[in-house]
């Protein structure tokens, strides 16, 4: 979620129990774990909307073969939030177009329709409540949709899980409290360590990642973030 509503700009406060809220926005009653202190909830799918609209114009429109700096490009628009569930699909998209952009073949529709849909079943706050960061499970999201892989699938089966353990260990490095947009490079970083020794693909990698979002991260952890400039 975003540090503050987006209603009325208030700090959030996450639950330590899930609770059955109304959302403020579509007014569909869900199972949440963030509110608010003036008692605003939004749902998972309204936060997520936009931001899934201005990721699918980067994806489609890109011609860059890097990972990382497709994401920033998706991250310059208002639409994406500071923190939220649409990182969750933001990393597989991300990687997605850097793979298509390098020869590798994707129906690029379906593929993409496939990254952001799963994506999606992972809620906001899945990496505290869970354990889970979304943005390494969106990397491993982004490795099955490529390589077709079901619940019945034998060569391919367990890679996205050793993906998406890769990219859990290199973001869980950092410590918390969580920082979406860090845990995204950490997990995007890893993720291409992952795919060129494991599966043979090349992406290009950048030498170095600066974050421009951490005057809106009231948690920052500045100097202890690795991708942190003043």
């Amino acid at each position: 979620m975003s540090d503050v509503c987006l209603i009325c700009g208030a700090p959030l406060k996450y639950l330590d129990a899930a609770e059955e809220m109304q959302c403020a926005v579509c007014g569909g009653v869900f199972s949440g774990n963030a509110r608010c202190e003036n008692g605003h909830y939004i749902c998972d799918a309204c936060h997520a909307s936009p931001a899934e609209s201005a990721v699918r114009a980067v994806v489609l429109h890109t011609t860059s073969k890097n990972p990382i700096e497709i994401a920033q490009q998706m991250m310059a628009s208002p639409a994406v939030h500071m923190h939220g569930p649409e990182h969750h699909f933001l990393v597989a998209a991300a990687l997605l177009a850097a793979y298509k952009n390098s020869g590798g073949e994707a129906d690029m529709n379906t593929a993409l329709n496939a990254v952001i849909s799963r994506g999606k079943l992972v809620p906001g706050g899945f990496c505290g409540m869970a354990g889970n960061c979304g943005a390494a499970v969106s990397a491993g999201i982004f490795l099955s949709v490529i390589q077709k892989t079901t619940p019945l699938s034998e060569e391919n089966w367990a890679a996205g899980m050793r993906m998406t353990a890769a990219c859990l260990e290199a973001v869980a490095r950092h410590g918390g409290p969580r920082c979406c947009k860090r845990d995204s490079f950490a997990a995007l970083t890893q993720a291409c360590r992952f795919l060129k020794e494991e599966a043979g693909i090349l992406l290009e990698v950048s030498d170095s990642i600066i974050c421009s979002h951490s005057s809106k991260n009231r948690e920052c952890l500045k100097e202890g973030c690795p991708y942190y400039s003043p």
